[in-house]
């Protein structure tokens, strides 16, 4: 490797650990322009529950659910494999949902990995194929009304919860400095 290449395996990694945030963000507010821009047009993902191609994930998660008002997807430590312009990833992920089967709102987690294949094309990182490995899941009862606040006292403004529509972050980036 040239000297002047020498960044290149750390700005790769970044690139790589960009895409897997910006994917976990338009996942959580139902973003179908972010999370397209996070997989290659001929990428399959595989959950489990949900199989297929990038057209019909798109589809399966955009709008999503009206069952699952609410999700949060945290991201740990990825181990990164790269060789060349493909990469192998394996990040942990522990995510929060929120969801009314018709019995009223229930609090979900799950804990698991995202076993990524990427690929560099024309520069960018992009996922080309994804599989979910679940560890545990916790039914965590009930959920708790914080729609209005918390701990008994109550917002300042609207904008303080909820993603899947008019998320307030969203108007946090796009406004100047």
């Amino acid at each position: 490797m040239a000297d002047g290449e020498a960044w290149r395996p750390l700005a790769d990694r970044m690139a790589i650990g960009d895409c897997l945030a910006r994917l976990a963000r338009g996942e959580d507010r139902r973003d179908a322009a972010l999370i397209r821009a996070c997989f290659w047009p001929d990428a399959t993902v595989d959950y489990g529950i949900f199989a297929g191609d990038f057209d019909a994930y798109l589809a399966w998660v955009v709008p999503g659910s009206d069952a699952i008002a609410v999700t949060q997807h945290i991201l740990g430590q990825s181990l990164i494999q790269i060789d060349g312009d493909v990469a192998k990833i394996e990040t942990h992920v522990s995510a929060y949902h929120r969801i009314d089967a018709g019995e009223g709102a229930r609090d979900m987690w799950l804990g698991g990995r995202y076993l990524d294949a990427m690929a560099r094309r024309t520069g960018v990182w992009r996922i080309a194929k994804r599989t979910m490995l679940y560890d545990w899941c916790q039914d965590a009862g009930a959920a708790a009304d914080w729609s209005q606040g918390l701990m008994g006292m109550p917002f300042s403004a609207p904008h303080f919860t909820g993603r899947v529509a008019g998320d307030f972050s969203d108007m946090f980036f796009a406004q100047a400095d």
